[in-house]
């Protein structure tokens, strides 16, 4: 998704890193992205978990259920990147103005 510099290989493990100190948003790390990304799925997207998890390149735990998964999940992978990036191009939400602020009890 992210080709590198090398023909056929991806951005390093460190790219994005140093774009992010280069942006100077030093408070921002890659795996905060990542993990984003993961509550963007369970929370707004009806896509289960196996998707998000193999769009994450994360790898089966459980043996006995790597050894029966065969499939990549490709066409899924394909609509939910695709829903996460028009959710990540979207213009701003204007704040909700039907809601009401919670104050405490005195």
């Amino acid at each position: 998704m992210f080709p590198g510099g090398k023909l056929g290989k991806p951005l390093s493990n460190m790219a994005f890193l140093m774009l992010l100190r280069r942006m100077e948003c030093g408070d921002l790390t890659a795996h905060g992205f990542r993990s984003s990304f993961r509550d963007w799925v369970a929370e707004r997207t009806n896509f289960p978990s196996e998707v998000a998890e193999m769009a994450l390149a994360h790898t089966v735990s459980d043996k006995t259920v790597a050894a029966y998964n065969r499939s990549d999940l490709f066409d899924r992978r394909r609509r939910l990147m695709q829903q996460w990036a028009t959710f990540c191009t979207a213009p701003a939400q204007e704040p909700q103005s039907n809601v009401a602020a919670l104050r405490q009890k005195s």
